[in-house]
C-alpha cells in the first residue's frame, strides 16, 4: 500500500458547479414531480379503465343480490319437445361443442346407461360446455321431460315425469 493520499477521483462530478447543479436537482426534481401527481389525481374524475359510469351501469351494480320472480303456479307445463325446440336445438341439434345430436343412438347410448336421474342432474347443474338449464325459463320437471324428450329420441325407455299432486 502507499501511503500516497492524493490518489486521482474519478467519478460523473468532476467541479464544484456540477456538484451544486446535482445537489438542486435532487430537492427540485421530486418536489415537482410529487407536485404534478397531486395535479393529476385532483382535477378530474378518472374512471378504471373500462368502467361504464352511465346511470344504468350505476344502477345494476348497486342492485340487490338477488331477486325474486312471480310466476303463474297454474300455468301449463310445458312438454319435453317444446323445451327441446326452445332451449335444446342450439347445441343438440347440430351437436355442437360436443354436445351429443338428437336421435344420435351412438352419442346418447353410454349417457342413456347412466340413467335419467345423471341425465338430470348433468341437465339442471350443467356438465362440460353446456350450462346448467336449472332456474331459467322452465321448471326442473320441464327440463326433465326435455331429457327424457332427447333420451327416447335415441333409443331410451324413460317415463316422462308427472307433476307432483299437491298436498290434500
Amino acid at each position: 500500500m502507499s501511503d500516497n493520499h492524493e490518489e486521482a477521483h474519478t467519478g460523473p462530478i468532476k467541479t464544484p458547479v456540477q456538484l451544486l447543479v446535482t445537489v438542486a436537482l435532487s430537492f427540485i426534481a421530486p418536489v415537482f414531480i410529487i407536485i404534478g401527481l397531486v395535479y393529476y389525481v385532483t382535477t378530474q374524475n378518472k374512471p378504471a379503465a373500462g368502467a361504464d359510469n352511465t346511470a344504468q351501469a350505476v344502477a345494476a351494480r348497486l342492485q340487490k343480490v338477488g331477486s325474486v320472480e312471480i310466476r303463474d303456479a297454474n300455468r301449463q307445463l310445458k312438454s319435453g319437445e317444446e323445451v327441446y325446440k326452445a332451449q335444446c336445438t342450439a347445441c343438440h341439434a347440430v351437436g355442437a361443442a360436443g354436445a351429443p345430436k338428437f336421435s344420435d343412438a351412438p352419442a346418447w347410448g353410454a349417457r342413456i346407461k347412466t340413467g335419467f336421474d345423471s341425465l338430470l342432474n348433468s341437465a339442471l347443474k350443467g356438465k362440460g360446455a353446456m350450462g346448467a338449464q336449472a332456474g331459467g325459463d322452465f321448471d326442473d320437471l320441464e327440463i326433465g321431460r326435455a331429457v327424457v324428450y332427447m333420451a327416447n329420441a335415441a333409443g331410451a325407455k324413460f317415463a316422462e315425469p308427472k307433476k307432483p299432486e299437491a298436498a290434500k
